[in-house]
């Protein structure tokens, strides 16, 4: 094209795209060499080199392109370079990269060298000679499959391929009869037809022709003759036309489909979230996300993090009311369960030692206080924190079929089995729904905004962020959430319906459990419906909690002398009750978590539920 340099405007920009196939070495120096130029001329853009050559799509103002081809002619690998040049009012690349490549154009075909032979090329202006007295040629487009969708030569072959890797299989599929037809090959700028014409000679096509200048150049020369549609092009601009220039084309971010006009207008095109082509239903896109984490979370608990000896590090903060105790007596008063005698020889054996510090904190010198061994009658400081470490820990196992339910950019949903506990707390650190969860999203860390007894399985709901959270939580303090769920017990009840408020104990008793109290208990109050009186003398109900007391639902069935089935904090034997987390060998407790009801940040209501367990149906 041939361009009046005095009628370009000083804010015009203009568009470069160059190639050269030529063997070159010391690729570094001519990166380094290529970059220092381009750091004075506010050129944007990709620089591809490689052994076989030289690739560039460049755009800037007229100053600087001048200045850095004059650059590259001035090395005699690039002196004949061919530049095919265009126009527009804006800088249509983000940045300006220079990178080093095996291939210019990737291929992934050895014995095709472009720098020592090439088919003949054919001018624009020949082919459009011959297209006009309408010759027989089979015009071949080598390009993919949403470059050729935006337009390309009438009647050409469109060899079907997504990624110019493919085309060798797409050239085994034409007819015989085309090896000894002629054939012109075009693509956008030439390059690919530099590696697909040696290609196709190889393969026994004898009269093979390569667009000299690709589309581009044919549109400069000849316009838009014999062509339908415009040119998808590699940067922001998308597609130019015969005139070269730009379209209202545009590219979808997420699939990188071409999307046209009147594709835009489509309620399914969002820019930046998808377009027609990709576009999915949201409960297709839901449901597609869960398969994937759930294909993702089978493989994290095909073998339970926590199930196969590990190096543990559990946290000891000190609370304030320990403030100037011996290390010694802290350890054996705040954690009683553990002998004193054990507590002193793992000091001894240095298995007690000063906390990490977590956070993007500065690194800071250590006292030489924190890197001696610790000592029994070290006095310890209310909010210190030290670690004691127990190599080789291995943990119960427990269930670990956990399901997700739902997921979106709020929320994320799981069916939580039983018995699996929710997070780090006694003889459990990785096998529990946090570690799982922290790791299938990481670097997300889903947070809690309710609980699930270990031994309670259905729906738990976390939020995705901070900012979701505190719209949530809330709702559970003020006992707005409305939560449903599925409890079989021991016993028939005498009324369908029937409710309990008898208050409950503000603090554990014996073997960890909290106990009915109707004189000075915390207020708490659940409804109970029977859905199905089985003939085993156990009962289906459904339960509605009014409150959030800890184990609530627990105690007041036990009190009522209707105990879940399984419970143990309801044993038979008195003196076997606990508040202990069930083996998976045992009978799982009768307690789910059927449906949850809550309002998100918009205020929108959302409901989700989990399916019924097993022992939900008569036996």
């Amino acid at each position: 094209m041939n361009l009046d340099v005095q009628s370009i405007s000083p804010t015009c920009i203009v568009n470069i795209a160059a190639y050269r196939f030529v063997q070159l070495d010391e690729l570094e120096q001519l990166r380094a060499d290529l970059r220092s130029v381009v750091e004075h001329t506010e050129l944007k853009g990709t620089v591809l080199l490689s052994p076989e050559g030289i690739n560039l799509f460049l755009a800037g103002e007229r100053a600087g392109v001048d200045q850095f081809l004059s650059h590259l002619r001035s090395d005699e690998r690039f002196a004949q370079i061919e530049v095919k040049e265009s126009l527009n009012d804006y800088q249509p690349f983000n940045r300006m990269l220079i990178k080093i490549k095996s291939e210019i154009i990737s291929f992934g075909m050895p014995g095709i060298a472009p720098q020592q032979q090439t088919s003949p090329k054919m001018p624009a202006h020949q082919l459009k000679q011959w297209l006009d007295d309408g010759r027989s040629v089979h015009l071949l487009d080598t390009r993919n499959n949403y470059e050729v969708d935006l337009g390309t030569f009438t009647n050409a072959i469109r060899p079907d391929i997504d990624n110019f890797r493919e085309f060798p299989d797409a050239v085994s599929q034409l007819p015989e009869s085309m090896k000894n037809e002629p054939i012109v090959m075009f693509c956008t700028g030439g390059i690919r037809c530099e590696k697909a014409g040696p290609y196709m000679e190889q393969a026994g096509f004898k009269q093979v022709y390569q667009l000299d200048g690709g589309i581009l150049k044919y549109f400069e020369e000849c316009g838009g003759d014999h062509y339908t549609g415009d040119c998808f092009v590699f940067d922001q601009r998308v597609a130019v036309d015969p005139q070269l220039q730009e379209t209202l084309h545009t590219q979808c971010y997420i699939c990188q489909e071409v999307v046209t006009p009147e594709a835009q207008q489509q309620k399914e095109y969002v820019p930046g979230v998808s377009c027609p082509q990709c576009f999915r239903p949201a409960d297709e896109v839901i449901e597609r996300r869960v398969a994937e984490r759930n294909k993702s979370l089978a493989q994290l608990t095909q073998v339970l993090p926590g199930s196969t000896p590990y190096f543990n590090r559990r946290p000891l903060n000190v609370p304030a009311r320990y403030d100037g105790f011996q290390l010694l007596d802290f350890l054996a008063d705040w954690h009683p369960q553990v002998p004193r005698e054990a507590w002193q020889k793992k000091i001894a054996r240095s298995e007690v030692v000063p906390g990490q510090r977590y956070g993007r904190r500065k690194k800071r010198k250590k006292s030489p206080e924190e890197t001696l061994p610790l000592a029994p009658d070290r006095i310890v400081r209310g909010g210190e924190r030290f670690e004691n470490l127990l190599p080789g820990t291995i943990e119960p196992d427990v269930n670990g079929d956990l399901k997700l339910i739902y997921e979106d950019d709020q929320f994320v949903v799981v069916n939580k089995p039983a018995p699996l506990p929710l997070h780090a707390s006694g003889r459990f650190n990785r096998n529990t729904i946090q570690y799982l969860l922290d790791q299938l999203y990481r670097p997300e860390h889903p947070l809690f905004v309710h609980r699930l007894d270990a031994n309670t399985s259905g729906v738990l709901v976390l939020c995705r962020k901070k900012a979701i959270a505190r719209v949530v939580a809330p709702q559970f303090e003020q006992r707005v959430v409305r939560k449903t769920y599925l409890a079989r017990v021991q016993g028939t009840p005498a009324e369908d319906v029937f409710h309990c408020d008898v208050g409950i104990a503000k603090s554990p008793g014996p073997g960890g459990l909290r106990l009915p109290d109707p004189e000075a208990g915390l207020e708490a109050e659940t409804e109970f419906t029977v859905l199905e009186r089985f003939e085993d003398g156990t009962t289906l109900l459904e339960v509605r909690p009014l409150s959030g007391r800890t184990n609530q639902i627990r105690i007041h069935l036990g009190y009522l002398q209707l105990p879940i089935l399984g419970d143990p904090a309801w044993h038979p034997d008195e003196t076997q009750r606990s508040s202990r987390t069930l083996s998976v060998d045992e009978r799982p407790m009768c307690l789910h978590a059927s449906q949850i009801q809550l309002a998100d940040v918009n205020g929108e209501l959302r409901v989700f539920r989990a399916p019924d367990p097993e022992w939900a149906a008569p036996a």
